[in-house]
């Protein structure tokens, strides 16, 4: 297993921080960011951070954020691409915000966050005008000329504080993170070609690079000595699912015939007691208002499907993600096999439910999909 860098959250051999300069900036940023971005291995906003000397990062859900008291300024300004909002350039200097609220997620998970935090919506909003595509070559953006968090940042400083030192070198750390990459994703690729495992399929499902607000990545936990037995019709202890685009989370434990064993629940990181359990019929119709007609259901292995089945819970058209890596990894054989191989780190929780972790996991490997194979 690779080792990592803590501070930049890349491979060692990777590492970029001694490139990341220290930053005195006048104008202090608020990062609002998506509790999904903060375990992902090409998040900016960490860079962020760790560059300007008056800088916050707040990290949440958009369900959590409204209930936070955010550290938020008496001149504050949101930075968001609302077209009625004004260009940061068409200020005068009197009228500049002390403070910037940036917000760091997909643009799914960004829409959400300002639209259901309400210490947000009294700010006045700002918007930038990139005269450039991004150079976020490793991510999937919405539209060509849609920027990073770091360059989000970088463009609003030169603009707000043009005088102060070291934004350049902070957009060239943020390009080596960049080309370094790719530049290990191409090596890597040849790599696999020499081993004769295989080129990387040139699509995936369709589905998967559709709109993200469609995608519900969805694990299902049952009980570890059920697994493998046809004959037992297995139902799933702990539900649980994520819709990327928004963020919006679905968690059900289920009533179990028999209570489970202190090995299981240990195993599954559950508490002891069901008191919050429901029937297979509260969980088939909670978990039919989650989803939508146009939904794609995302699971790792297709016994999760069958334990949705099992339940008797609607199953709307589905993509396996053991079938979708299978052409080109086919030595990795577990969730972790494929998530080491790909080079991605999902830190524990130990708070969490396993299935929990479990998801975040599945989650990551969509992530990787929808940046390696965007249209």
């Amino acid at each position: 297993m690779f080792k990592r860098c803590y501070q930049c959250f890349r491979p060692v051999d990777l590492c970029f921080c001694e490139a990341i300069p220290r930053i005195d900036n006048r104008t202090e940023i608020l990062l609002l960011q998506h509790r999904s971005e903060r375990s992902h291995p090409f998040n900016t906003a960490r860079i962020v951070k760790q560059a300007l000397t008056r800088c916050q990062l707040v990290v949440g859900h958009y369900q959590t954020m409204r209930e936070m008291e955010l550290p938020i300024a008496a001149s504050t300004g949101l930075l968001f691409p609302k077209a009625d909002a004004p260009e940061l350039s068409e200020l005068s200097p009197e009228d500049r915000p002390q403070q910037l609220v940036v917000i760091d997620g997909t643009w799914g998970q960004a829409k959400a966050i300002v639209r259901e935090t309400p210490q947000l919506h009294n700010l006045p909003g700002y918007r930038l005008s990139p005269s450039s595509p991004g150079r976020y070559r490793i991510r999937r953006e919405p539209t060509p000329q849609s920027l990073s968090t770091l360059e989000a940042v970088v463009s609003a400083l030169h603009v707000l504080e043009p005088e102060t030192a070291g934004l350049p070198q902070l957009l060239a750390a943020f390009d080596r993170m960049v080309d370094d990459q790719l530049a290990r994703s191409a090596g890597l690729a040849e790599g696999r070609v020499r081993k004769s495992r295989g080129d990387r399929p040139t699509h995936v499902p369709a589905a998967l690079l559709d709109d993200e607000g469609d995608l519900v990545v969805a694990y299902g936990e049952s009980t570890p000595g059920e697994r493998g037995k046809r004959s037992t019709r297995a139902l799933p202890v702990n539900w649980v699912a994520r819709r990327l685009g928004e963020g919006e989370e679905f968690s059900c434990r289920l009533r179990q015939p028999e209570p489970l064993s202190a090995s299981a629940l240990e195993y599954m990181n559950l508490p002891d007691g069901a008191e919050d359990a429901v029937t297979e019929q509260e969980f088939g119709d909670r978990w039919a208002r989650f989803l939508r007609p146009t939904d794609t259901l995302v699971v790792y292995h297709h016994r999760t499907l069958r334990l949705l089945e099992n339940a008797g819970a609607a199953a709307p058209r589905c993509l396996v993600l053991k079938s979708i890596f299978h052409r080109w990894r086919s030595d990795c054989h577990s969730l972790e096999d494929l998530l080491a191989a790909e080079e991605i780190e999902v830190p524990a929780d130990h708070l969490q439910p396993r299935a929990q972790l479990r998801l975040r996991m599945a989650v990551a490997l969509v992530d990787r999909l929808r940046s390696s194979f965007a249209p």
